[in-house]
């Protein structure tokens, strides 16, 4: 099973600071560990949302909101995709992690979709389809 790991953003994480020292080396030791469980796949930092954009759609129209965002608790200051055997495991990774953030922050755990969960409507052709994008995507990173 893989899951988003997502670690929400701060006020202070949208300001832009930057961590300190010991919360890079503390996360640095956390995802070592991760690593050498053989759980993570993917783990990035996100810079603050007011270096980013969104896009409604509506329809056929797009509209393009340039950041910041204001509501902090619904942005994301980073991920982890990690590969574990259930939810409860993926929980028990993320009580280990340091905090993220001074003070309060969170952590919020999603299940990733797999083929196996669109059932029917996921015919054989659209399983070809990602299966060859997959394939691209790996033989990608390769080079």
């Amino acid at each position: 099973m893989r899951f988003m790991v997502i670690v929400k953003a701060s006020k202070e994480s949208e300001t832009g600071a930057l961590p300190d020292e010991k919360i890079l080396a503390e996360m640095g030791k956390f995802n070592e560990q991760l690593v050498k469980a053989g759980i993570m796949l993917a783990g990035e930092g996100l810079q603050p949302s007011s270096k980013g954009a969104r896009v409604r759609f509506s329809g056929s129209k797009r509209t393009v909101i340039d950041g910041p965002f204001t509501e902090t608790k619904e942005l994301i200051a980073g991920f982890w995709l990690w590969q574990v055997k259930s939810l409860d495991e993926a929980i028990e990774w993320v009580k280990r992690c340091p905090n993220p953030h001074p003070g309060e922050s969170e952590i919020e755990i999603r299940q990733v979709f797999e083929a196996a969960d669109f059932g029917a409507e996921f015919t054989p052709e659209l399983r070809e389809q990602e299966e060859r994008l997959r394939a691209q995507i790996e033989k990608q990173k390769a080079s």
